[in-house]
């Protein structure tokens, strides 16, 4: 018989081997933080890859490994090998919401609305922009935070995007470049969270303006709920949910989406290990919706233990 989640020891899996792994060790302080006093025992673990240790007597992990390992199935795989519980999205989910070109065929299937794209096999010294043309977005399909995503107006700008995008993975993703408001909206169990809009203060979302604490550049504004109608809110809100659906995800995921000028939402791809300290997005839209952070930790723990 399952223990009551007051009487659970959580160990609290952080850090990982990937790019990310700053901004997972500050997830990761502050799930431990929130879940203090609310269960039993709580255990920081620095994970830097596979066959880390677990204390003795754990009964379920947290994973707050954002990217490589921790949200791409590998963790997931591991966890499940082991017989140990843990937290969101499961193996076959994960990998397939990590890799932005299988979601991408996912949301397509699905009908969800997504930007346009291709994939450009970049083996060779010098490759073209292909048939989308500039501008255009180029993103490494199996990376997370925007690492190595470029927005590409010109020639010089492309190469530069390329040569880039080259040190992750032998093939990048094109996107036909949407301009407008970028949003974000929040999925837990069966709820959909208010929307977030992410207003940069200068470029775009990436890893700079996300984590100006970490890089000392960049900033950004979050307005939540963001100031849209009540017509397009539930259609960016559909679209998101319909995302999360499409992959399968379990527990809770965070919906990434570009509103276009004449409010068209486009679906980016879907965080199954999103930001969770107290300042990041999908804590802010649970705080919208009434659920303050340490009773959404307890909530995603809750609804984690249903898919053990």
């Amino acid at each position: 018989m399952n223990p009551s989640i007051d009487q659970l020891h959580v160990a609290v899996l952080a850090g990982g081997p990937g790019s990310e792994r700053d901004v997972s060790l500050a997830s990761a302080r502050g799930v431990a933080e929130a879940l203090e006093g609310h269960v039993a025992k709580v255990t920081l673990v620095d994970v830097k890859g596979p066959g880390f240790d677990l204390p003795d007597g754990t009964d379920i992990a947290f994973n707050v490994i954002h990217g490589t390992y921790g949200e791409d199935g590998a963790l997931q795989a591991e966890l499940e090998e082991r017989g140990v519980q843990y937290t969101g999205a499961r193996r076959v989910s994960s990998a397939l919401a990590f890799d932005k070109v299988l979601s991408k065929n996912a949301f397509i299937e699905a009908g969800v609305s997504t930007p346009r794209s291709e994939v450009i096999m970049i083996g060779a010294a010098d490759v073209a922009p292909g048939a989308l043309g500039l501008p255009c977005v180029v993103k490494p399909p199996r990376e997370g935070s925007s690492v190595g995503v470029h927005l590409v107006h010109s020639g010089t700008e492309w190469d530069a995007a390329i040569a880039d995008a080259c040190q992750y993975s032998p093939d990048v993703l094109v996107e036909e470049l949407i301009t407008g408001k970028e949003l974000t909206v929040g999925v837990l169990g069966d709820q959909v969270f208010p929307v977030i809009h992410i207003q940069p203060r200068s470029g775009f979302y990436d890893i700079t303006n996300k984590y100006p604490w970490m890089t000392g550049q960049g900033g950004t504004d979050y307005f939540c709920p963001a100031d849209l109608s009540e017509s397009v809110t539930a259609r960016v809100q559909e679209e998101a949910l319909k995302a999360h659906k499409s992959l399968g995800i379990e527990v809770y995921s965070r919906v990434d989406i570009l509103l276009s000028e004449d409010e068209t939402p486009y679906v980016l791809e879907v965080n199954t290990i999103p930001g969770m300290t107290e300042s990041s997005l999908l804590p802010k839209a649970a705080k919208a919706a009434g659920i303050d952070y340490a009773n959404l930790c307890l909530k995603i723990i809750t609804l984690s233990r249903n898919f053990s």
